[in-house]
């Protein structure tokens, strides 16, 4: 309660328009991140896949990744690429993949460099925020890499509500 006082005098003390200068934001903090990384781990092994799960804040940097025994070489960088994908254009890759065909008006994203435009990069968010994303790699096709990816983010839930 203290803090919160000192904080409204603080305010007051600013000159006006000092507040608009700068903002806060929320993050997962890394065990939120981790929880989520291995209940889409689990979804997918209980499903008989072997994958590769990562976890990126907001900005796209990554927090977690995992990557079970078995998933393929290329699995870590995908699931790397296809949380940055979604949190950098605030989309879930599935999304993104279907409105970047060729012949799209948003087809030039295809080009841009690490932008992975395949199912399994989901948005982590809680009350209007972004909080960051999730990539899965290595399921046999996107809409079941992006079912393992929604275990994950279902795990925390209750964490990231409040």
């Amino acid at each position: 309660m203290r803090s919160l006082a000192i904080a409204a005098l603080l305010a007051l003390a600013l000159p006006a328009g000092a507040q608009d200068a700068t903002y806060t934001v929320r993050m997962l903090a890394p065990e939120t991140a981790l929880a989520a990384a291995q209940a889409a781990l689990k979804k997918c092994r209980d499903s008989g896949w072997q994958v590769a799960v990562a976890v990126v804040d907001r900005a796209g940097v990554a927090q977690v990744m995992l990557r079970d025994r078995y998933a393929g070489a290329h699995t870590f960088r995908t699931a790397i690429g296809k949380a940055w994908t979604a949190a950098s254009f605030r989309t879930p890759t599935t999304e993104l993949a279907r409105i970047s065909q060729p012949g799209q008006p948003q087809s030039g994203i295809r080009n841009l460099p690490n932008a992975v435009l395949l199912g399994g990069g989901l948005l982590i968010e809680a009350q209007g925020s972004i909080l960051g994303a999730i990539g899965v790699s290595g399921a046999p096709g996107g809409d079941a890499d992006d079912t393992c990816a929604r275990a994950g983010i279902d795990a925390i839930r209750d964490k990231i509500e409040f």
